[in-house]
């Protein structure tokens, strides 16, 4: 038996392939159901859910299909303090976007996050086949919760240092996140920086350096991206961008549009929306923002504060204050259902 084979079999999959969990609406539960059910490893994007949110779309799940799926979440990590000046700055900055929208003037404290403790109960009860998780190594007494609960630990590294550092601490697999993938950067330090490694170079450092199985995240778009990568050596793919436009997707209209609008997606990372690095379509309050930088909150802080921004705007039904996160590679999106895309990128 190969080790993909292994994998992919310890996680109740038949494809090595995982639908990347967005967090935030795309990942819904219809897209994790038919995603987990046409043989592939659905995924919950849980890091914003609260407890009691986690448990109901892990029902809402399984209502649909018995097939496995993964739980993702945000590895914990001290709060920032943050002073008035820098609050009343924040608010200065963005004065202008919440006049535009009607919004007030927001007010803003601690916590900044969801109890992270409370979601790892939530997760645990839910009973994935794998809880994945970004920004750093997990808490041992977190890992030893999901061994007792035969749960099996994905990490995420953007660099063969945070691989080895991940390896060390025992998970089971890791995923190798190119420069280009969507999204949150999973860079461990928050403040640190983007080594901006792609795809193709971070698996040529991991392979021969890490034993844990591999996973490869970032510009997979089509059925030759996933051979070209299945070649490398990695026991599984990760695909997120490429299912946005998938019919089961709760990805918002405005979000929607901006993804059709070109085949050829001008991306970029930036820290605007929530503090830390995250790739996505350049739009209005990207452009703006990043010449006020003076003004951007730590994350999670950020995060929260333009909250309420993307939510009105998206409810106006425009993207110029949406997080549009997506992968950098080029190529029109599939608009069918993501059973259709599965059998497509496997045929």
């Amino acid at each position: 038996m190969t080790q993909d084979s292994r994998l992919m079999k310890q996680l109740g999959s038949s494809l090595p392939l995982i639908v990347a969990p967005m967090a935030g609406g795309p990942s819904s539960p219809a897209l994790v159901a038919t995603a987990s059910k046409a043989g592939a490893l659905g995924s919950v994007g849980a890091a914003y859910q609260t407890p009691s949110a986690i448990t109901e779309f892990a029902q809402q799940i399984r209502r649909q299909t018995d097939a496995p799926f993964a739980i993702n979440l945000f590895v914990p990590h001290p709060q920032p303090m943050l002073g008035a000046h820098q609050i009343d700055s924040a608010i200065a900055a963005t004065s202008i976007y919440r006049d535009e929208l009607g919004l007030p003037t927001p007010v803003l404290s601690a916590p900044f996050e969801e109890d992270f403790e409370l979601q790892f109960e939530a997760a645990l009860r839910a009973r994935p086949a794998a809880i994945s998780f970004v920004f750093g190594v997990l808490p041992s007494h977190y890992m030893r919760m999901a061994r007792a609960a035969g749960i099996l630990l994905i990490g995420t590294a953007t660099s063969l240092l945070e691989a080895k550092v991940l390896e060390e601490s025992g998970v089971d697999a890791i995923v190798l996140q190119g420069f280009e993938a969507g999204g949150h950067r999973g860079v461990f330090d928050a403040n640190g920086e983007d080594l901006e490694i792609g795809l193709f170079d971070l698996i040529a450092a991991c392979r021969p350096a890490i034993a844990r199985p591999l996973i490869a995240a970032g510009g997979i778009m089509n059925a030759t991206d996933v051979r070209n990568a299945l070649s490398t050596g990695v026991q599984a793919v990760q695909m997120g961008t490429a299912f946005l436009a998938c019919i089961e997707a709760g990805t918002s209209a405005p979000y929607r549009a901006r993804l059709l609008e070109h085949s050829i997606r001008r991306t970029k990372t930036s820290r605007v929306y929530s503090g830390r690095l995250a790739r996505g379509i350049e739009n209005r309050f990207m452009r703006e923002m990043e010449q006020r930088m003076e003004a951007v909150l730590p994350f999670p802080a950020q995060n929260k504060f333009t909250r309420d921004l993307r939510a009105a705007s998206a409810a106006k039904g425009c993207g110029d204050l949406l997080s549009l996160w997506s992968g950098s590679s080029p190529g029109s999106l599939w608009q069918g259902s993501a059973r259709e895309l599965i059998e497509d990128l496997f045929a």
